[in-house]
């Protein structure tokens, strides 16, 4: 029995399929189940089944939930702990949204501040709970997430708006990845609006999205202040909905004292600065060349 496998039957278990544990853990489908499958050859018990389309634990699986989340939590601490001379390190986790345009200029200036070995990556809201309390996320950036054991407090005011081409059509919504999270903000204002999903494009990246809505595809969700440069420039105008403004807030997700990390004590103190709030706002602003770092997007696989 394995880190491993404890950690896929972990994220099966809490997702709820091995194509959502996969993606959370950066691995492929195949890894999730051969890693399951050994730890159900391992204790004789098949620990999940599917019910429709969701894994659900058997009493055995049930009983080995608890155990199993505290010991692959306490592997992520073992790692630290034997390797007290590296620099700390810290791991934030967001939507792809922020992903792509906050986390480069924030996780910068954080490391400038507090040498620091820190990280980003892409996770969907329903993933975060269980990143956090497994220990392979510190701090989670984006919606507000509840859960046991987990704090949330918000970190940016912000409004959702529409916008398009002045001439484009109006039919066609355009979504970055977040669009499919259905506890993203993008998703709270598709329903607010009652967009059919027959009426819903998905692009690779929010600037994609944007770009069509630029070339007159459709109209597309943003973010009033991370869109704000391309509307002064005219390439995109607010559209009038029913629903926005749509007033919005960015949290930031941690483990309660005394599990929270001193790495993410660190970097909710650095969110509460003006610095911070101002990268926030203003990503496009950039940094110098000189103080550059390239932002590092892995997943933690132990």
């Amino acid at each position: 029995m394995t880190l491993s496998q404890l950690g896929a039957f972990v994220f099966v278990a809490r997702l709820g399929s091995v194509k959502a544990a996969a993606r959370a853990l950066g691995v492929s489908e195949p890894a999730v189940s051969q890693s399951l499958a050994q730890l159900r050859r391992h204790l004789g018990d098949p620990l999940v089944t599917r019910s429709g389309d969701r894994m659900v634990l058997t009493e055995g699986g049930r009983r080995l939930l608890g155990i199993a989340a505290q010991i692959v939590a306490l592997g992520a601490e073992a790692v630290t702990a034997v390797q007290p001379g590296r620099p700390a390190r810290l791991h934030v986790v967001m939507d792809a949204g922020l992903a792509e345009y906050v986390a480069g200029p924030l996780l910068c200036l954080f490391t400038q501040r507090r040498p620091m070995d820190a990280s980003s990556g892409v996770a969907a809201t329903a993933e975060l709970p269980v990143l956090l309390s497994s220990r392979l996320a510190d701090v989670a950036l984006g919606a507000q997430v509840a859960g046991e054991g987990l704090a949330s407090r918000p970190v940016l005011r912000c409004r959702l708006i529409v916008v398009g081409s002045p001439r484009g059509r109006r039919d066609h919504w355009l979504v970055g990845p977040s669009g499919t999270d259905p506890a993203s903000d993008t998703s709270r204002l598709l329903r607010l609006l009652r967009v059919p999903e027959s009426h819903v494009r998905v692009f690779a990246n929010q600037t994609a999205a944007w770009k069509a809505a630029a070339e007159g595809a459709g109209v597309a969700p943003a973010t009033a202040h991370l869109v704000a440069s391309q509307v002064r420039r005219g390439d995109l105008v607010p559209i009038d909905t029913a629903a926005t403004p749509l007033p919005a807030y960015w949290y930031a997700t941690t483990l309660e004292p005394p599990h929270r990390s001193a790495a993410a004590d660190a970097f909710l103190d650095f969110l509460t600065t003006p610095a911070a709030t101002q990268v926030m706002r203003t990503p496009d602003d950039g940094i110098p060349r000189s103080r550059f770092r390239p932002p590092v997007h892995v997943s933690i696989w132990s």
